[in-house]
């Protein structure tokens, strides 16, 4: 779905859970022009009514589909299984960590449509910096 400045992209997930057994479950990523650098995700675990909210940045999930990236709580990078090209995410908080298996189609689909809206490289344009800051100094 996206509407102007918006884009919301649904994607089945794989939740690792050892080398021989993973879960399935849902992501929904989200990406709004106003806030150019990053991509919410929001997981659907499977068997809860609650949900899961991540933010990564953008460039960090293009550059997960050609390499290792990542620091922190959040590390990415690319992978093949049963010849499906994969994302993989390891997420780390104080709660717990995990390993997410993305589709790298599904991520890429996505990541065409947020630069159709923003194009690479031109986020900073989107954020209006020059207007706030000369607000600030004004003391408005």
């Amino acid at each position: 779905m996206r509407s102007v400045g918006t884009v919301a992209y649904e994607l089945p997930v794989e939740l690792v859970l050892s080398p021989d057994l993973s879960v399935p479950m849902h992501a929904a990523l989200h990406y709004e022009a106003d806030d150019p650098y990053a991509v919410r995700t929001v997981f659907h675990p499977p068997g809860q009514d609650r949900t899961v909210e991540w933010f990564f940045g953008r460039d960090m999930l293009a550059e997960a589909l050609h390499g290792r990236t990542g620091q922190g709580d959040v590390h990415m990078w690319p992978a093949t299984d049963a010849g499906r090209d994969l994302v993989l995410v390891a997420l780390r908080s104080p709660a717990g960590s995990a390993l997410l298996e993305l589709p790298a189609r599904g991520v890429e689909s996505f990541l065409r449509e947020t630069w159709s809206v923003v194009p690479p490289g031109s986020e900073s344009g989107r954020l209006g910096l020059d207007a706030e800051l000369a607000q600030l100094l004004a003391g408005n």
